[in-house]
């Protein structure tokens, strides 16, 4: 039945929020979220702002997913059933239930599984276009992250653990000098309130255009190596329950609050080994039995005396190991395969394997050594490249969705 329609009462079923593009942000959609915020709130005792600004704000986060969720259409990307499930799936572990019972845990809060599904696709949905259309494009030097690196070995931000929540007022980059401070005026004026003891999430709620506004501004505890970099001059010398100036960064105004942090710095250690393999990929030339048996016979030259290092260069298939004589380097847990880690585990230093099968083929291996490895330097670089590109992120997020807003065909009708 199309939207709109009338039932045989003479009343209408749905209604439209609001025309975006193409398609439509339907009424139910608006009213679902708003009582979804109104029993939030009234959990939390936390007060919203004017039913207006509310309804705007809701309306607004729809439509942005609206046309968010087009784009993904028009670009042909698509989650599929597997993937959903999967997401549930740990969903249902994090809650200790099985995948075949959030249903009915669901059904406990009041929540209908099939659109419980359906929301957990949009959302999927949109994080995997974010990462296509945005993360794609964000770049990290070498420069940046041994930077980032002095940072954490000196900066009290990036060695703790942070709870922080956020106001984002973005004044866009096509803004003028008049628009651009009305929004500083208006950071102004909150930072104002909250010196006066106004609640920090009901100020977010109302004004900030974040994606976690609804949420009370809350970007939930992350590690200080993961904290945006724009916040990197603001958060030294804070503490627990301080709140920020307003302070700029590109085309935003910001205001930060600490809920909560604690220390974080500690080293870190991994187990290691060190192994050679030889690897025979069965083909359309060597069926599997073959395979093994020319592994076989390698096994026996190498017990016979050969040296295993030559054999892998005559015969391995492995490209990235047979002309270093089957050589893997040193290589920590969840490296390999799991049939590969099981063999490797139960191993002696020095000891070749009878020929086992993997999803690659048919392998020999012999562990060489073993060792605890300090990787806390190795830690350190990824957990860099992803702060710079969690902080680059944000930034691109928000000028990407405004332009795709802006682009938008977009006519309200609440």
């Amino acid at each position: 039945m199309a939207v709109g329609d009338l039932s045989e009462t003479g009343e209408f079923l749905d209604g439209i929020a609001a025309i975006v593009n193409e398609g439509v942000v339907l009424r139910s959609q608006f009213n679902e979220q708003m009582n979804l915020i109104l029993e939030r709130a009234e959990k939390q005792g936390m007060q919203l702002p004017p039913a207006g600004v509310l309804e705007e704000q809701v309306l607004e986060r729809l439509i942005l997913s609206e046309i968010q969720l087009q784009r993904a259409e028009r670009i042909g990307l698509q989650v599929s059933d597997a993937m959903l499930n999967n997401s549930i799936a740990r969903i249902a572990a994090q809650n200790g239930v099985a995948f075949e019972d959030m249903p009915a845990l669901l059904a406990k809060d009041g929540v209908n599984y099939t659109e419980f599904r359906r929301d957990l696709r949009d959302e999927i949905t949109i994080e995997q276009l974010r990462r296509i259309e945005v993360g794609q494009s964000i770049n990290v030097s070498d420069r940046e992250v041994q930077q980032c690196i002095v940072d954490l070995e000196t900066n009290v931000v990036v060695n703790s653990d942070w709870v922080l929540s956020h106001i984002l007022l973005p004044f866009g980059a096509s803004a003028t000098a008049e628009e651009r401070d009305e929004v500083e005026q208006l950071a102004n004026d909150i930072y104002a309130q909250l010196q006066d003891d106004a609640d920090f999430r009901e100020l977010a709620i109302r004004y900030s255009k974040g994606p976690t506004a609804l949420e009370g501004g809350s970007l939930g505890p992350m590690r200080g190596q993961n904290v945006p970099t724009l916040f990197a001059d603001i958060l030294p010398g804070m503490k627990a329950g301080d709140v920020s100036q307003p302070f700029r960064k590109g085309t935003s105004f910001h205001i930060v609050k600490v809920d909560n942090l604690k220390s974080a710095v500690e080293r870190s250690e991994i187990n290691q080994v060190k192994a050679r393999h030889i690897l025979i990929t069965p083909n359309e030339i060597i069926d599997d039995d073959t395979a093994k048996q020319r592994l076989d016979e390698a096994l026996a030259k190498i017990r016979a005396g050969e040296d295993f290092g030559e054999q892998a260069k005559l015969l391995s298939d492995d490209p990235g190991s047979a002309n270093l004589g089957g050589d893997l380097g040193w290589a920590g847990p969840g490296t390999f395969v799991p049939e590969f880690d099981a063999v490797i585990n139960e191993a002696e230093i020095g000891e070749v394997s009878e020929p086992f099968r993997s999803q690659f083929g048919w392998h020999i291996v012999e562990v060489l050594d073993r060792r605890v490895y300090d990787n806390t330097e190795d830690l350190k670089k990824l957990n860099c490249d992803m702060r710079i590109r969690n902080s680059k992120m944000e930034e691109e997020t928000q000028l990407w969705m405004q332009r795709l807003r802006d682009e938008a065909f977009v006519d309200p009708r609440i």
